[in-house]
C-alpha cells in the first residue's frame, strides 16, 4: 500500500505570518504615542504664551492709548481757557487773577450742550484732592441782581500732584502773581502728577486774548 505524501503546509503559516505584519504596519506604538503627545504639549504650551504675550501687549498699548487721548482732551481745555481769556471792561480791575497754583477769569469755552459756540463764562483751575478741576458758571456781562449762581465743576484729570502756574511779564520774566489790569503775554501751565513713576507732561504755554472788548 503505498502512502501518500503531503508537502509542507505552508499556505496557512504564510497566511498568518502576513496578517500579523500587516497588522504591526498598521498601528502606532506606545512609545510613538507618547512622543507624539509630548510634541503636541509643546504646541500648546508656545502657542498659549504667545497668545498671552500678545493679549498682554494690546492691552497695555490701549492703556497707552487711551491715557495720550486723555492727555490731548486736557491740553486742549486748558489752551481754550487761556486763549480765550477777555480782559475787563474796566481798566481799573484786574483782567486775570493768579496764583501760583490756581487762575480765575472770564473766558469762552464750549459747555456740554451748547454745540459748537463758545460761551462766555467765569472760569477758574485748581487742583481739588488729586484732580486737576475746571470750575465755571455764566457770566452775566452785567451787574447781577441777586447772588451768583454756584459753579459747576468738571474733572479735567486725576492723580495730579500740582498744578504750576507763571505769568510772564517785561522786560522777560516769570513770575508767579498776576492781578495787574492787563493779562499777560504769556501764561505756562505745568501738571504735574503724583506717585513713584508719574507721567512726565510738557508745560503748556499759551498767550491770552490781549485786546479789551
Amino acid at each position: 500500500m503505498t502512502r501518500r505524501q503531503t508537502g509542507p503546509k505552508t499556505g496557512p503559516k504564510t497566511g498568518r505570518k502576513t496578517g500579523r505584519k500587516t497588522a504591526g504596519q498598521a498601528g502606532f506604538t506606545l512609545l510613538e504615542i507618547i512622543v507624539a503627545l509630548a510634541v503636541f504639549g509643546f504646541l500648546l504650551v508656545g502657542l498659549s504664551q504667545t497668545v498671552r504675550f500678545g493679549l498682554t501687549a494690546w492691552r497695555q498699548d490701549a492703556r497707552m492709548s487711551d491715557g495720550k487721548t486723555d492727555l490731548e482732551a486736557v491740553d486742549r481745555v486748558l489752551r481754550s481757557v487761556v486763549e480765550n481769556l477777555i480782559p475787563d471792561e474796566d481798566p481799573a480791575r484786574p483782567s486775570i487773577d493768579g496764583s501760583a497754583n490756581t487762575l480765575t477769569g472770564v473766558t469762552r469755552i464750549r459747555l456740554p450742550g451748547s454745540g459748537l459756540r463758545s460761551e462766555r463764562v467765569q472760569a477758574g483751575l485748581a487742583v481739588s484732592g488729586n484732580r486737576l478741576v475746571l470750575r465755571w458758571r455764566p457770566d452775566p456781562h452785567t451787574m447781577p441782581f441777586g447772588p451768583p449762581p454756584k459753579p459747576s465743576e468738571t474733572d479735567l484729570v486725576g492723580g495730579v500732584a500740582r498744578l504750576a502756574i507763571e505769568y510772564w511779564r517785561r522786560p522777560g520774566v516769570w513770575v508767579s502773581q498776576w492781578h495787574e489790569p492787563d493779562p499777560p503775554l504769556l501764561v505756562r501751565l505745568r501738571v504735574l502728577f503724583a506717585g513713584s513713576k508719574p507721567p512726565r507732561w510738557p508745560d503748556i504755554v499759551v498767550a491770552p486774548m490781549l485786546s479789551r472788548p
